[in-house]
């Protein structure tokens, strides 16, 4: 503001500071989260002499005797594909479950529908590993332990909290008319949330997916529990074979890594539009 009273827009100078400053913390944050999986990445081309003489430098990436290794020599990927197995059938449960709920909870009134609702956020706050006996138990009982269905229902459950508050708050957003005129076009309550609404919740389905998708991908915990199988492992548990009790090839178990890593990122990448749509409509609050 001038002596004059007219109001005076703020200088390049200002602008150019503020967005700077801005800019060398996301590049400073970028350079943090990158560098470990860089070296994971360079890592998986070296041998073990290489990774603690020069861990820095650049590899040979013509050389791929370590993922020539790993896909060989080791059950990597068996235990890749029980990890597909039992992501892709955890995500596909609770994305299910959790539109049909979100969807009865978002768009009938009836009594206690708040009430669900924050029956299912309360999972958010109660972690499922406390309860890790009784599951044992109650597996082991239904026949189920040492099999995947016991890690898809452990999956399941753990997510769909956080997938019904999610789509909940979606679906809250989305106009009732569209439901107003499928009905008078003569569609079934079924055929309006699958052919008019699911199309819709398509950025909010992405959004529970990745959320649940990467802890359930990395999970250690309730596989070390209920797997004892060696065919039935997942990554996660498998890869802490590759680590013998005296030796340890560095450059294979990178390689591993490595190729662990690369599904999430990939599918990320592919979903990412449908991500930052989901996430500028408003779908996390």
């Amino acid at each position: 503001m001038s002596n004059t009273g007219t109001y005076e827009k703020p200088g390049l100078l200002g602008t150019f500071g503020r967005d700077g400053l801005m800019q060398i913390i996301l590049i400073a944050n970028t350079i943090v989260m990158l560098f470990p999986i860089i070296i994971m990445v360079m890592s998986g081309f070296k041998s073990n002499v290489e990774i603690f003489q020069s861990p820095f430098s650049i590899p040979d990436f013509t050389d791929i005797s370590n993922f020539v290794a790993m896909a060989t020599q080791t059950s990597f990927l068996r235990y890749l594909m029980n990890s597909f197995i039992v992501t892709g059938a955890s995500i596909l449960l609770l994305l299910t479950l959790g539109t049909m709920a979100a969807y009865a909870i978002a768009r009938y009134d009836f009594f206690g529908s708040s009430f669900i609702l924050l029956f299912f956020m309360a999972g958010l706050m109660v972690p499922l590993k406390l309860a890790i006996i009784p599951l044992f138990i109650l597996f082991r009982d239904l026949g189920i332990l040492n099999s995947h269905w016991a890690l898809i229902s452990v999956y399941t459950a753990m997510g769909l909290p956080s997938t019904v508050f999610i789509m909940t708050g979606f679906i809250r957003t989305l106009p009732r008319e569209l439901e107003d005129a499928a009905r008078m076009d003569g569609a079934s309550e079924l055929r309006i949330m699958w052919s008019v609404m699911i199309p819709l919740c398509r950025p909010a389905l992405v959004i529970a997916g990745i959320y649940n998708l990467v802890p359930i991908w990395n999970d250690f915990f309730f596989p070390l529990v209920f797997i004892q199988d060696d065919a039935l492992k997942t990554l996660p548990q498998g890869m802490t074979t590759f680590i013998g009790e005296f030796s340890t090839n560095w450059g294979v178990m990178f390689a591993g890594l490595t190729l662990a890593a690369a599904p999430i990122t990939i599918l990320y990448i592919v979903l990412s539009k449908q991500f930052i749509n989901g996430m500028t409509a408003g779908a996390v609050k």
